[in-house]
């Protein structure tokens, strides 16, 4: 098995959970717990674990479907919640209350939304990285999550240190970087792939 392949696949799906969590630390800033990051970096790590799983128990037979809506729902995902964020902000300066924790229904959504692209890469992860069998490929979606629990986990922490920089418009600033990672999804999906 290529490992040093699989962790660049790795570290590259990471990468829009890593900024997720980047941007949940600086809105959530000062009540950052270890609770609330565990919470967010194991469901980021769970989902970017499972999904590739998925993507290779479908096999080629669900590759041209996945690829056809992947994009489109990370877009969506990604853009509603970006616009809540922001429509957030403004309750949130108008009645100076602090958010303290990401509800189950958008932590889940967060998930799904940016661990959608790692479903079409578990089709192609046995020709890559050599998983052909059931336990190479769980020690690939293992080394996966694990690499994205990581990242995600450090990157609450860093976003709570650039909040405190910029705490007023922190919520803004976050809604238009989940927009801007959807429609960079979307954009790589439908332009360059």
């Amino acid at each position: 098995m290529d490992y040093i392949t699989l962790i660049g696949i790795a570290v590259g799906l990471a990468m829009d959970a890593f900024a997720v969590s980047i941007t949940n630390g600086a809105a959530i800033n000062k009540n950052v717990t270890a609770k609330f990051t565990f919470k967010l970096a194991f469901s980021f790590g769970l989902f970017q674990a499972l999904m590739p799983m998925i993507g290779w128990i479908i096999g080629k037979a669900g590759e041209n479907l996945i690829n056809a809506i992947d994009h489109w729902i990370a877009l969506i995902l990604l853009s509603y919640l970006g616009i809540n964020m922001i429509i957030e902000s403004k309750k949130t300066n108008e009645n100076a209350v602090s958010i303290n924790d990401i509800s189950f229904k958008s932590l889940i959504a967060f998930s799904v939304a940016t661990s959608i692209d790692a479903l079409a890469t578990g089709v192609i992860l046995p020709s890559t990285v050599g998983a052909q069998t059931i336990g190479l490929m769980l020690i690939s979606v293992g080394i996966i999550g694990l690499i994205t629990f990581v990242l995600c986990y450090f990157g609450v922490y860093i976003g709570k240190n650039f909040g405190k920089m910029c705490s007023s418009k922190v919520q803004i600033i976050g809604g238009l970087v989940l927009i801007g990672i959807g429609i960079k999804i979307f954009i790589e999906d439908v332009f360059f792939m």
